[in-house]
């Protein structure tokens, strides 16, 4: 799909659009899981559509020394680590530096998931449709950790769902033999940022991912 300006008005809108997309996966009774924070604000809508478990995987995103918004890997709660050689190789980036990051970026994300899981218990996805979800793509580093993390914690099939993203990242992951398909529906014809792909692209806080557990957590009940 080519490149429309602001495609949606913020996480709910381009959530719903995308649950759109994968009511097929709807009697597979997956577990749709959001990547925090932005992407579980999409994967709750995608939830609530598909009547599915809700459950978040953290990736910390191991960032660039001198620009911490450019991603140069990423790591999984439970250690798992991915790294891109090329962007790695290119900047002259140590080995220290990378382990270095990894240790502190691992921490972070242990006492970001002390506070989630207090709400939410870590869903079974042994033999289950996964369905990962997040609010755009940019170099995909987190999201392919996610899918590392998915997959060693025995997925049957892995879904990666997100509103928008550059086609060479949209690309790689389909290509990758953990991932049995790949819904992207806006693939911008130059792509710089993936708030591009929204008129409202607030931050997502904590508090409110939390919150969004607690009433995923009383829908099941209900």
């Amino acid at each position: 799909m080519h490149y429309t300006p602001t495609p949606y008005e913020d996480r709910r809108e381009a959530g719903k659009a995308l649950a759109e997309k994968l009511v097929e996966y709807m009697g597979a009774h997956p577990v749709i899981i959001g990547l925090p924070r932005g992407g579980v604000v999409v994967a709750d809508e995608i939830a609530k559509r598909l009547k599915s478990d809700l459950d978040v995987i953290i990736a910390g995103k191991l960032r660039a020394p001198f620009n911490p918004e450019l991603a140069i890997g990423a790591i999984t709660e439970e250690g798992l680590v991915y790294l891109n050689a090329l962007a790695i190789k290119s900047m002259h980036i140590s080995n220290d530096y990378v382990q270095k990051e990894k240790r502190a970026r691992l921490a972070a994300i242990t006492e970001r998931l002390k506070i989630y899981r207090t709400v939410k218990k870590k869903a079974p996805l042994t033999n289950r449709t996964v369905i990962l979800v997040d609010d755009g793509l940019a170099t995909g580093s987190t999201m392919i950790s996610a899918i590392q993390a998915a997959h060693a914690s025995g997925a049957k099939r892995i879904i990666v769902a997100v509103p928008g993203g550059p086609l060479d990242t949209v690309e790689h992951i389909r290509k990758m033999e953990e991932v049995t398909k790949v819904v992207c529906p806006v693939i911008p014809d130059i792509f710089f940022a993936v708030s591009q792909l929204y008129l409202d692209f607030r931050q997502t806080e904590d508090e409110e991912v939390i919150e969004i557990l607690k009433e995923s957590e009383k829908r099941k009940k209900l």
